[in-house]
């Protein structure tokens, strides 16, 4: 095979994860700056009202692209666990049922997007000046699905194979043109939030299509065939039963959110804009903790194809603390210069004044955050993607809009809705670190 791939399996624990990680911040570091893009455009070149459209576009784009993105997570899982084995056959079947499903998810998620979004904005007690705004961003935006679907689909088989260097590159180029193109769109043309779904769109298109390029040029069991496009009955019952959960994992957490959204509508457009800018400084947060837990969900999954289950233990240990370490930096320091962050955004002074209630709020406990993702990692990794899922429904989701639902009605003020965050953090971290302290979950896969 073209060495186009990474074996974690051999060398320094801590060099691997690090040596992999690294490019998988740098492109979450892009895909944050990517989507920051529109709504620092927006937020300069548009009205309030237009940012307070985007700004609501996070719970519900990840509601419904997050199942597919969850499944192409435990795809990716199957393959990595297939090429630690050195299963080069079942490597190749694996990666071309993915992408087959792909393809046929993103007409799924194209559909329920389109003709789904308008009512489900009105469920969410969008604001009547800013819900013509938010269908025109999420109907062109879920238009377009196809791109941001595939492209997900595509990174993980690359990340699978312990390639994180390519999505880089790819992802830079596509960040720089949406930059580009909001530009152009809204700054120069003042198309508003369509010239933002629109830059969206095309700048993930172009992502697509150098990945496409990039694996037709792989060799052996690496490199996509057309031809080979077929579902592989097996393997697609194996992805699904690692990836369902995952899927369903991130629109548990959507639903949870949506509902949270809901209850900030109620407060206001400048409520909505406070807590969109929020969300955009929290998008840092995640950078290292979404690259460490994609990292675990490799490492993890290579090193018990392996049978290195020693290693894998010592990879788990060091990509939490990691994980948790960085977050916290990150957290204190988002803590103490909140205003000046949230006002990067947020031009008005009494959304600014929402955002900073939100940081003042969450940010000391981003440690519990990591932790729970890093941990979900592992377990993916492991091939037990149930129990995150199983541990999500029932705090992120659940306990969730139980608390803010019942909360809300006591105590009537924004911050009651901003503590929902720690306190289901907090409930599943305990749930997590049960299950790794007291579980022999190295020798999953062989329990099956």
């Amino acid at each position: 095979m073209k060495q186009e791939t990474v074996d974690l399996t051999k060398g320094s624990v801590a060099k691997g994860i690090i040596g992999f990680t690294i490019p998988l911040i740098l492109g979450q570091l892009l895909q944050q700056l990517y989507n920051m893009a529109d709504a620092w455009v927006i937020g300069n070149f548009a009205d309030n009202t237009a940012f307070a459209a985007v700004s609501t576009s996070g719970s519900l784009v990840f509601l419904i692209v997050g199942l597919f993105n969850g499944i192409a997570i435990g795809g990716g899982v199957v393959i990595s666990r297939y090429f630690g084995a050195g299963d080069e056959e079942n490597v190749e079947r694996a990666i071309h049922t993915n992408i087959l499903f792909g393809i046929a998810a993103s007409a799924a998620v194209t559909i329920a997007g389109v003709f789904g979004a308008p009512r489900i904005l009105q469920w969410m007690r969008v604001p009547e000046n800013v819900l013509p705004e938010s269908i025109t961003y999420f109907q062109i935006y879920f238009a377009g699905s196809v791109t941001i679907v595939m492209y997900n689909m595509f990174m993980s088989v690359m990340r699978a194979l312990g390639d994180s260097l390519h999505p880089l590159y790819y992802l830079a180029v596509s960040s720089i043109v949406n930059v580009a193109l909001d530009l152009l769109f809204v700054a120069g043309f003042r198309w508003g939030v369509a010239g933002a779904a629109t830059a969206t769109v095309l700048s993930q298109g172009l992502s697509v299509v150098l990945c496409i390029l990039r694996m037709r040029k792989n060799e052996g069991c690496a490199r996509i065939s057309w031809r080979k496009l077929k579902f592989c009955g097996y393997m697609m019952k194996d992805v699904i039963y690692q990836g369902l959960p995952a899927g369903i994992q991130n629109s548990v957490i959507s639903i949870g959110n949506v509902v949270v959204q809901t209850n900030v509508n109620s407060f206001g457009e400048y409520a909505m804009s406070g807590m969109g800018s929020h969300s955009k400084i929290e998008g840092f947060v995640f950078i290292p903790i979404m690259a460490m837990s994609l990292t675990m969900s490799t490492f993890i999954s290579q090193n018990l194809g392996a049978k290195e289950y020693g290693r894998a233990k010592k990879g788990a240990v060091f990509g939490i603390l990691s994980c948790v370490v960085i977050a916290e930096a990150i957290g204190v320091a988002a803590f103490n210069f909140s205003p000046y962050f949230v006002r990067i955004f947020a031009k008005a002074d009494e959304a600014v004044g929402f955002g900073v209630i939100m940081q003042k709020t969450v940010t000391l406990f981003y440690f519990l955050l990591a932790f729970s993702h890093s941990a979900t990692g592992v377990l993916r990794g492991c091939g037990k993607s149930v129990v995150p899922m199983v541990t999500m429904l029932g705090f992120w989701c659940g306990i969730r809009v139980l608390y803010v639902t019942a909360a809300v009605r006591f105590f009537p003020a924004f911050q009651t809705i901003c503590w929902a965050y720690p306190l289901t953090w907090s409930l599943s971290s305990i749930v997590f670190l049960w299950f790794l302290v007291k579980t022999d979950w190295t020798h999953a896969y062989e329990k099956k």
